[in-house]
């Protein structure tokens, strides 16, 4: 899985679950969806995005941008 399918099913199901607590919880949840759509926008144009800043702290993204989960694996030594 790459960066990018992350970021975007981050968003989907951070959404969802903004739009379900607002429906059974309170409406002030909607203030989740905004911050996860303002979020997106402010990362087209900046490319800061934080899930994608922590995997690299991490350091489980490769230099293709593919998540390794857990971290890259060393290959074997020559």
């Amino acid at each position: 899985m790459t960066t990018d399918r992350l970021v975007r099913l981050l968003a989907g199901i951070f959404t969802l679950l903004g739009v379900a607590l607002t429906h059974f919880v309170s409406p002030w949840w909607l203030l989740l969806c905004a911050f996860v759509g303002l979020n997106l926008i402010q990362s087209v144009f900046t490319g800061f995005c934080p899930p994608s800043l922590v995997l690299r702290k991490l350091g489980w993204v490769d230099a293709n941008d593919v998540i390794h989960w857990g971290g890259i694996q060393p290959g074997p030594r020559a």
